[in-house]
């Protein structure tokens, strides 16, 4: 594959001489939805597929951008020192914040690129495109420029990208996975202090089942942004007697007592998705740990169910697909990434897989009228060159 985006490339800009070619991957997150901006406890993994870079450096100041994901879009042009958000942009938005953000973090970059992009991740599936293409850019900067940047900070500038250039108020969870993933392992990731700890996936006769629902989803024009706004509301109602910043700084107990505060009932519903998924996170790489796989599945489904009511950002295709894994073997299945579309995760056993995609498929397909895509995910490392 990589001969033949090079020969793209050699096509696409007439040049090959100075050219590297760096990989960031996606993620999937196993448990831990929507705490990742509330303080709370998240569980990602970084997968085998993800957004490839390929890359040389210019004399000049110009900035080319190519994807082959989007070759409707041809060749996207701009200045290195002129960088700003435009709709007509499109995916090219993405690269150009991470740049814009480290140049104004202080990083010297001063010349300009050309770049072709290409992703294997399945757009607008909520497997985080946007951060792969991030961290992808992240890792070519400091490649090109001999920056002196770590990868938390890479992760940092990504996350502040996503934010502030592209308008999408993320947690950091996405470009954390992206960044930092390590082969065969999860990450429990404390999103308050960033404290994280590598966790080996020990699935014996078990897989991860990626389910794409296709209908795509796009976070800066959905409700991801209100349920943040609603989120800490519920956080300023709870202010009045109990000193937190977050909602992941509670307990269940302690919610319960002070929930009253929160007089919105829509407020106090999102709150306590928050607080009781981010203690539902913590037991579930407990159990994962203790080889209690049974518990671990049901406390993925209880995720699904809160995000589902409290939250209610499912919908009928990830209800749909959850409800057939449930009724057709899964051990534990639950939607994952922002909701409004995307995909679901879940536990299936080896030598039930091939029935397991074929069911499940099949009443999808019935009850919503077109096909959901399956993949059996393989856990990678982190952004890096290639």
């Amino acid at each position: 594959m990589l001969e033949n985006l090079m020969n793209y490339y050699i096509e696409t800009f007439q040049i090959n001489e100075g050219l590297r070619t760096f990989f960031a991957p996606g993620r999937v997150n196993l448990i831990g939805e929507h705490t990742d901006y509330n303080g709370g406890h998240v569980f990602p993994c970084a997968l085998s597929f993800g957004t490839y870079a390929l890359v040389r450096k210019r004399e000049d100041e110009r900035l080319r951008f190519f994807s082959k994901n989007f070759e409707a879009f041809g060749v996207v042009e701009a200045d290195i020192a002129n960088l700003a958000f435009d709709n007509k942009h499109d995916w090219a938005n993405y690269p150009m914040g991470v740049i814009k953000t480290f140049r104004d973090a202080g990083y010297k970059i001063d010349k300009g690129l050309d770049v072709m992009f290409y992703g294997n991740i399945p757009n607008g599936a909520g497997l985080s495109s946007s951060a792969s293409i991030e961290l992808v850019t992240s890792m070519l900067l400091k490649a090109m420029f001999n920056l002196d940047i770590d990868m938390l900070e890479m992760v940092k500038l990504s996350q502040k990208s996503e934010n502030d250039f592209n308008g999408v108020k993320c947690g950091i969870m996405d470009q954390f996975a992206c960044g930092m993933g390590k082969k065969d392992h999860a990450i429990l990731l404390d999103t308050n202090t960033l404290k994280y700890e590598y966790v080996p996936i020990k699935l014996e006769n078990i897989s991860i089942v990626i389910a794409n629902t296709n209908k795509r989803r796009d976070l800066a024009t959905s409700k991801y942004n209100e349920r943040r706004f609603e989120c800490e509301s519920a956080v300023d109602a709870l202010q009045k007697q109990l000193n937190i910043s977050f909602l992941g700084d509670l307990s269940e107990e302690i919610f319960e007592k002070y929930a009253y505060l929160i007089e919105n009932e829509i407020q106090r519903k999102r709150a306590r998705h928050a607080v009781y998924e981010n203690q539902r996170t913590i037991r579930s790489v407990n159990a994962l740990m203790a080889r209690d796989i049974k518990l671990f599945g049901e406390l993925m489904n209880a995720s699904h169910v809160s995000l589902r009511d409290d939250y209610e950002v499912t919908g009928i295709e990830l209800d749909t697909l959850v409800s057939a894994a449930w009724d057709n073997g899964a051990i534990g299945s639950r939607m994952t990434g922002a909701g409004f579309g995307g995909c679901t995760v879940s536990l299936v056993y080896n030598d039930r897989i091939e029935a397991f995609i074929e069911k499940v498929g099949n009443e999808y397909e019935q009850k919503i009228g077109y096909k959901a895509d399956f993949y059996v995910a393989s856990i990678d490392d982190g952004a890096r060159e290639i």
